[in-house]
């Protein structure tokens, strides 16, 4: 392979199964540039025929070549030209044609022909419901015609459609429309022209027979941009949540980071069969229809808000992925850590900062750091892969997030905005790098971050001890931390961890101020003077780090700042910590009835504090009200027996149900007068309804159904009926099938609500949650071919944790079925669900063993896909 024109270097002679690995460190410019893209297509379901026109030159950044490489999957060419002349010299190497190219300028042509509707892997141009749309991040646009299909390749694209206007009335791509017409033969045609420079993961084209919602923007500087929001013919009324969250995320973006809009026109398509939540293609982003559709009878308050992210996140990608993208795909975090941080700040100002931080850790905790623990661990900028796809992670996304944010919270707002100023002005039009946005925030917020950058480097979630000595009026804090092994990475070094703390007085219920602790080192000493009696600690305050806390600290302590901690996350916290303390004690067995009975009367005294405490809004209330996940109690000790975690969460579940019944009958009630809305007061009190009916159902399932099912009965939006459906099917009541029942014949039209129908059984508490997923999956309404509805089945079944590690294993098999016959169709899905099994090595021996064995079974598929390969061969890897 000519390392000079391809930076995709590869060990020698891989087997089938093994993609080649790309390393960091390999990379080199590519030798030709690509000024500009001209595209046609002749556009059918079952044929499609792309002629492609590529100006290209040599790139004076890099090494010469006399071969012009463009990659390929799956397509071959039907007719190569180079300047106007049809050749027969250009040659194949693997997927990739082989163009030679004297030195200079020259136009080279390609014609391939490609059959949207085989594209079950939902990646580059795939029919969707008799509609054509793409998909090309990461390399799906190799799919449709031979490219040098890599980030870094900037192109201008001038793009063309011809089609049935019968069965395509609609033609969109990126940018600008510059054309459109009709022909004597029935069809018509359009074309597009995007004037910015952008890598072929950006290309978008979608055709079909659609109705738009329509409104418009003017940016801060007078331009006035058509906005429009393609769906299916009635699906239309279900948009208008999703126009109000663009247009108030082009509003924020201008106010707090000052990037305007740089396009006459701003187009969504909504596509029910999508791998992905959306793309950010330049102005025309495609979306899951899951992240659009939203009205009060089908969305619930969740589906709402991730509607109104997901639309600011690939809003956002505008500048901060668009404008300036990647050099490469080691730099993935650059991008989409980034755009996570920017719309987790845009929902906070938009839902409440307090809760909406809770949120985003819990998600955290419950995908990423099992992540960062696990067989699959990797840094934010690992420095190799093999199959990109697969580098789409929460590690990725959310770690990355929380990386940047912590720079922002050591520098300040202000200062943070001045970085993110000098790198949108440094780096417009490029692809650049990780090291490309720290300097910029060394040069403009006045940081030193070299010892930062192992944040960038360095896997695994850092564990941070945190012990307090009070002797004489001084209170001083050792703080000690280090960072786990990780496949690949046995030795870390310290890295810097802004740790926000406050010292909390426990006789006034009040402190001096919160400080700001910078550690970074392996131990430190903090001391603080001036305390009458020692201080209570609230540590790791708005979860400035992302880290792991182990402190001492007594359970009455806990109490007091689950009760009196003005630090919304702190106060989370704190309630967490008991009940996580209590729980992981009692799973493992070693705990006296003398020491299980104090413990639930610690958890007891704060729990009734939150519930009966009018100065707290109902938003934080159903927060404090949550119980942590399996899934973060597992995470807490080194090999855990998930069946029991469970019968203990349960008991306690039951116990606080039990003892606060009549308070928890009173909030319900309460809650249940207000009106439907999505202001705040009436979002918060949904939320506390549906957590007070889970307690209530535990207590006395009997009583809890009967309310359960009236609630069901009375709902007029989907919050409540769902909610009341989540507690029916854990149940074994009469109800609960009859309320499935309605629910599904309610609802059998709309294709998002009934993958709430198939999640909420799959993620029930139910003893027979396996067989109900076996039942489902021959369910007429059940297909492999649509990720949502795979997803919905499935994933919810894998993240149930009391049914996925049945301890016959019947769970694990239930996985690897479905990821041996999902593999062929769509390899990129099936290989997501090999995580769940991963997790065997912090499993106890017995499941331990079974987990192992369902991905020996995968892995000994002959046929198995590059993508699932490499996430089971890094799962059973030592």
């Amino acid at each position: 392979m000519d390392i000079a024109t391809n930076p995709e270097m590869a060990d020698a002679a891989p087997t089938p199964h093994e993609p080649p690995v790309i390393r960091r460190e390999d990379y080199t410019p590519f030798a030709w540039a690509l000024p500009e893209t001209r595209l046609a297509f002749d556009l059918g379901v079952e044929k499609t025929r792309v002629t492609s026109s590529l100006s290209v030159e040599p790139n004076p950044a890099a090494e010469p070549s006399p071969v012009l490489r463009l990659n390929g999957d799956g397509i071959t060419a039907a007719q190569v030209t180079v300047d106007g002349a049809e050749i027969s010299d250009w040659t194949m190497d693997g997927p990739d044609l082989l163009v030679p190219l004297s030195a200079g300028a020259h136009v080279v042509g390609i014609v391939t022909e490609i059959d949207p509707s085989a594209n079950s892997q939902l990646m580059g141009l795939y029919a969707s419901g008799g509609m054509l749309c793409t998909q090309c991040e990461a390399e799906g646009f190799r799919r449709i015609t031979f490219f040098p299909d890599r980030p870094d390749v900037l192109s201008t694209y001038t793009v063309t459609m011809t089609g049935p206007k019968s069965l395509f009335p609609v033609l969109l791509s990126n940018g600008n429309q510059t054309g459109e017409g009709q022909n004597e033969d029935g069809t018509h045609w359009a074309e597009w022209h995007d004037p910015w420079p952008k890598p072929s993961y950006l290309f978008a084209l979608v055709a079909g027979d659609l109705v738009a919602n329509t409104d418009s923007f003017t940016t801060m500087s007078g331009r006035e941009v058509d906005l429009a929001i393609y769906v299916r013919d009635g699906d239309l009324p279900r948009t208008d949540h999703a126009m109000r969250s663009l247009i108030k995320s082009m509003e924020w973006d201008e106010q707090v980071f000052g990037r305007e809009y740089d396009l006459d026109v701003f187009n969504i398509v909504a596509v029910s069969d999508f791998n992905m939540g959306a793309m950010e293609n330049k102005g025309l982003n495609v979306f899951n229809t899951k992240y659009v559709l939203a009205d009060a009878d089908t969305a619930t308050d969740g589906d709402f808000d991730g509607v109104e992210g997901v639309i600011a996140h690939e809003y956002f990608h505008n500048w901060s992925g668009n404008r300036i993208t990647c050099q490469d795909w080691f730099q993935l975090s650059l991008k989409e850590g980034f755009t996570v941080l920017r719309d987790q700040m845009f929902s906070q100002d938009m839902q409440g900062e307090a809760v909406k931080r809770i949120e985003d850790v819990r998600i955290l905790r419950g995908v990423q750091f099992p992540e960062d623990s696990g067989p699959l661990a990797h840094p934010i900028r690992p420095d190799s892969f093999r199959e990109i796809s697969n580098f789409y992670t929460a590690t990725i996304y959310n770690k990355g997030a929380e990386v940047i944010r912590m720079m922002r919270t050591m520098c300040g707002p202000e200062a943070f905005r001045k970085g993110t100023d000098l790198y949108f002005d440094r780096h417009d039009g490029e692809a650049a790098t990780c090291e490309d946005f720290i300097t910029a925030m060394e040069d403009g917020a006045g940081l030193d971050l070299t010892q930062f950058r192992l944040w960038y480097s360095q896997a695994g979630t850092p564990k941070v001890t945190v012990t307090m000595n009070y002797t004489d009026g001084e209170a001083s804090l050792t703080v000690h931390q280090s960072v786990p092994a990780t496949p690949g990475q046995a030795i870390k070094k310290p890295m810097p961890i802004p740790l926000k703390i406050a010292l909390f007085d426990p006789a006034t219920g009040t402190h001096r101020g919160e400080e700001l602790l910078l550690c970074n080192q392996a131990e430190q000493r903090f001391t603080f003077d001036g305390f009458a009696q020692k201080p209570v600690l609230s540590v790791n305050r708005g979860f400035s780090a992302p880290v792991t806390i182990a402190r001492e600290i007594e359970d009455h302590e806990l109490v007091f700042l689950a009760a009196n901690d003005d630090d919304a996350f702190a106060r989370y916290e704190a309630m967490q910590d008991l009940v996580v303390r209590h729980l992981t004690a009692a799973s493992s067995g070693g705990l006296s009835d003398e020491a299980r009975d104090a413990a639930r009367d610690a958890i007891g005294t704060a729990f009734g504090a939150i519930i009966t405490d009018s100065a707290l809004d109902d938003s934080m209330r159903g927060e404090l009200m949550m119980l942590p996940s399996i899934t973060y109690l597992a995470e807490q000790q080194e090999v855990a027996d998930p069946s029991a975690i469970h019968q203990q969460r349960e008991d306690l579940k039951a116990w606080l149900g039990v003892r606060f019944a009549t308070e928890l009958a009173a909030l319900h009630d309460r809650v249940s007068q207000l009106e439907f809305s999505l202001e705040k007061a009436s979002r918060g009190a949904r939320k506390v309804k549906t957590q007070a009916l889970v307690y209530l159902a535990s207590g006395d399932p009997e009583s809890g159904s009967k309310v359960a099912a009236r609630q069901y009965d009375a709902a007029d939006n989907m919050t409540d009926r769902q909610g009341a459906l989540m507690v029916l099917a854990g149940l074994g009541t009469a109800a609960r099938t009859d309320k499935l029942i309605d629910f599904h014949r309610r609802y059998a039209d709309n294709e998002l609500v009934v993958d709430k129908w198939f999640a909420l059984q799959a993620s029930s508490l139910h003893p027979k949650a396996i067989e109900h997923v076996k039942a489902l999956a021959e369910h007429k309404d059940f297909t492999l071919r649509n990720p949502n509805r795979v997803r919905s089945l499935y994933m919810a079944f894998a993240a149930n944790p009391h049914a996925f590690h049945a301890e016959d294993g019947e769970g694990y098999r239930l996985i690897a079925d479905l990821i041996i016959a999902l593999d062929p169709i769509n390899p990129q899905t099936a290989a997501r669900f090999v995580s769940p099994l991963g997790r065997w090595r912090r499993i106890e021996p017995k499941r331990a063993a079974l987990m192992r064995e369902q991905l020996e079974r995968i892995a000994a598929v002959k046929t198995l896909s590059r993508d699932t390969f490499e996430q089971v061969s890094r799962s059973l890897g030592d």
